[in-house]
């Protein structure tokens, strides 16, 4: 059995807000990632994992798919650590601005597809061998 990052009461609570307040950007996004529409991936929007909530995952390829707006471009350095902490956790951690979703869609999507298929799946990977 697959191992689940614990999280808490409140994460989950703040995730369901978010997905209830998605910016035009996520909300864009959502559109092509939701119902597999991706190439048959599933994607999560706003999935706690632990401590953290992120916009998109995709849990079978260990992606995680990040929409930057104007407050992270105050906390540059809150989001590297952020990204540390995901991938040191196994993830792979993409990053656009609203900007870019909202402007070049079809860029933003190739690269989510070469990101899914440069990304293992966690059988692949190892992942449940053992423990």
């Amino acid at each position: 059995m697959r191992q689940r990052r614990r999280t808490t009461q409140a994460i989950e609570v703040r995730a369901r807000q978010l997905r209830r307040e998605q910016t035009l950007a996520e909300a864009q996004l959502w559109e092509y990632l939701r119902d597999r529409r991706l190439d048959g991936f599933k994607f999560r929007r706003q999935h706690p994992l632990g401590r953290f909530i992120v916009d998109f995952c995709c849990p079978e390829r260990r992606l995680i798919v990040e929409i930057d707006g104007a407050v992270n471009r105050d906390q540059a350095d809150r989001d590297e650590v952020r990204t540390t902490a995901l991938e040191t956790a196994g993830y792979t951690v993409m990053r656009s601005t609203n900007e870019q979703v909202e402007h070049q869609l079809p860029v933003i999507l190739d690269e989510i597809r070469r990101a899914l298929r440069r990304s293992p799946s966690p059988a692949a990977a190892g992942e449940g061998a053992g423990g």
